[in-house]
């Protein structure tokens, strides 16, 4: 009996402790959210202007929020891991539909063309 509690013991261990720590500076969900939706609207102005350097806005972006790259790419991943991104890239929709009503139709046009896809993925 002692060598079976030995054998399950590490799986125990296992089971309680979550799939990934969280960073030492997590980003909030709702500053992700505004973070994601900022860099959505980066991404469609640099489609009228291809000349603009998405890089620099995308830094920009960042800048203005206080946050480092790092701690952004650490925290994607971390909801990525437990399952929340798809709940912060809804809030990020809905920040630019609230900031551009008419992006509504467009954002409707493609989630019927992607409706199998993952909301991280489109």
């Amino acid at each position: 009996m002692k060598k079976l509690w030995l054998l399950f013991f590490p799986f125990l261990m296992m089971a309680c402790s979550e799939l990934i720590d969280p960073p030492k500076k997590l980003i909030a969900k709702d500053e992700m959210s505004e973070i994601i939706a900022d860099f959505a609207l980066n991404d469609q102005f640099n489609n009228f202007l291809p000349q603009s350097d998405l890089e620099n806005a995308t830094r920009l972006v960042l800048k203005n929020k206080k946050v480092k790259a790092q701690d952004f790419n650490e925290s994607y991943k971390y909801y990525i891991a437990t399952g929340d991104l798809e709940e912060i890239l809804n809030n990020a929709q809905k920040i630019i539909v609230a900031k551009d009503p008419s992006a509504k139709d467009y954002i409707d046009k493609k989630l019927k063309e992607n409706q199998n896809v993952p909301a991280f993925a489109r």
